[in-house]
């Protein structure tokens, strides 16, 4: 599995999270820099991503929503802040409404995705921080953890 390492620091209202892929940065950056690909690894494999718009620029917006295996959708969005290709980028995510408007009552969290040549291949350090503790605890409450180990996990297997 290529997540390493999950931790999460109440003080610093941090989420990260560490994985190793045998493929170079370039590689791992093509998977977000593609819609189709994020596509295949954003969701758990339960909840499939389903990209709508997708600008990795900064200032550009990414929207998406997952299915669930019911067939509920739940929408988010990112709002891209800085782009360093192919080392990584930082954007805010949230959750949003079926028409990709903010979801005011969500938490958002800012990112910062780094990809690192390590060992003929990738460490790609994932940091979500939240604005308050009551934050971070409910997307943990909501197994943020187990879904995006889950769906950085399925990346391997895009790349190989």
């Amino acid at each position: 599995m290529p997540v390493t390492d999950v931790t999460h620091d109440m003080d610093a209202l941090t989420l990260t999270i560490v994985a190793d892929f045998a493929a170079p940065p370039e590689r791992i950056w093509q998977v977000y820099a593609d819609p189709r690909q994020l596509e295949r690894v954003w969701g758990p494999p339960t909840y499939p991503a389903t990209v709508v718009d997708h600008d990795l620029r900064p200032g550009g917006r990414m929207t998406y929503y997952m299915t669930s295996p019911e067939g509920e959708k739940f929408a988010g969005y990112w709002e891209i802040a800085t782009v360093d290709e192919p080392a990584g980028f930082t954007f805010d995510d949230g959750f949003a409404h079926l028409d990709f408007t903010p979801n005011t009552e969500m938490p958002v969290s800012r990112n910062e995705f780094r990809f690192a040549a390590r060992d003929g291949g990738t460490r790609a350090t994932y940091v979500s921080t939240y604005a308050t503790a009551d934050a971070l605890q409910q997307v943990l409450d909501m197994g943020v953890v187990e879904g995006a180990s889950s769906a950085i996990n399925q990346i391997d297997a895009l790349v190989s």
